[in-house]
């Protein structure tokens, strides 16, 4: 029951996540934003290690580790705030659900791993596709919702590259070391970014982006990661990997309960891009293993009951 929960509360933290991030550009640039996010999530990472007693570095190699890890955040998760200024969140997380497909490709180069079967290499063409009728809608918005996709896009690689780096490294790193590592190593550039490009103290900031910092802090940054980890030693490879074919769908869910609209062809490409991942992710194979196993039950059911009538009856 406790893994059924984190699992539940991963796929409801990840749906929420770009919505929240909506909100906490609300009153608050992009740029401070996520600094204010990334400066109180290091903060409490290295209060709760102190707590928890445990090192931050073990092994000079840790660092590497950390700047590998860093990357999914910085310029990543800038990038990903940025684009939040001119795309919808129900788009922005049916966007990053592309993520697997860049894992996949990285694995090719950095682990020297084909991960690519027949099956999925229809899946890629399938999102790029998808992607392909999202940009061409986003388009015709204006040049800030195209640029905004391709921004997105290029988070999504760069996040896929950091993974399949760290997994290179093959460190054995606990959650909440690694994930105060990576804060504490890309802090700093949140910090010169802002002073670059705002460099200035917000004179108001509204309950709606303090909101969303403050959830993005705790859930986004500290709640969400350590559960990520418990959930993945917990389940198979595959049932963690359909975390990414849930939350687009719920995501866009709370973006249309929070008001955003969508166009037809928005939500025609964002439907492909979730097909083509379930694909990737062998649901289709997984259900249809399921059903067999099903009516291997049910047939095995109906054969016992129909012997036992006619011992019955004889």
């Amino acid at each position: 029951m406790q893994f059924a929960s984190a699992y539940i509360l991963v796929v409801l933290i990840w749906s929420t996540t770009p919505l929240a991030i909506h909100w906490s550009n609300s009153s608050l640039s992009f740029i401070s934003a996520i600094t204010a996010r990334m400066v109180l999530a290091t903060l409490l990472c290295l209060a709760l290690l102190k707590i928890c007693r445990q090192p931050l570095i073990v092994q000079r190699r840790d660092w590497l580790v950390y700047a590998a890890s860093a990357l999914g955040l910085f310029p990543n998760m800038l990038l990903v705030y940025w684009a939040a200024q001119t795309i919808p969140s129900g788009l922005m997380s049916v966007i990053m659900g592309i993520y697997p497909f860049f894992v996949g490709i990285f694995s090719i180069f950095v682990l020297q791993e084909n991960p690519f079967t027949r099956s999925r290499i229809v899946a890629l063409l399938l999102a790029v596709f998808g992607l392909w009728l999202v940009q061409c809608q986003q388009a015709v918005a204006g040049a800030d919702a195209f640029w905004g996709v391709l921004v997105m896009v290029l988070a999504c690689a760069i996040w896929g590259f950091s993974s399949v780096t760290v997994k290179k490294l093959g460190a054995g790193i606990a959650p909440l070391r690694m994930g105060c590592g990576s804060l504490l190593v890309s802090t700093p550039f949140f910090l010169l970014a802002w002073f670059c490009l705002d460099g200035e103290l917000p004179p108001l900031v509204d309950q709606k982006s303090l909101i969303g910092v403050v959830y993005l802090v705790l859930a986004g940054s500290i709640i969400g990661h350590v559960l990520w980890f418990y959930v993945l030693r917990a389940y198979s490879v595959a049932s963690v990997s359909l975390i990414t074919l849930i939350t687009p769908v719920m995501a866009l869910t709370w973006g249309s309960l929070a008001g955003e609209q969508f166009s037809i062809f928005s939500l025609l490409g964002a439907g492909v891009i979730v097909l083509a991942l379930a694909l990737y992710q062998g649901f289709f194979f997984q259900l249809w293993r399921g059903m067999g196993r099903f009516a291997n039950v049910v047939a095995r059911e109906f054969t016992t009951s129909a012997l036992a009538r006619r011992r019955r009856s004889d």
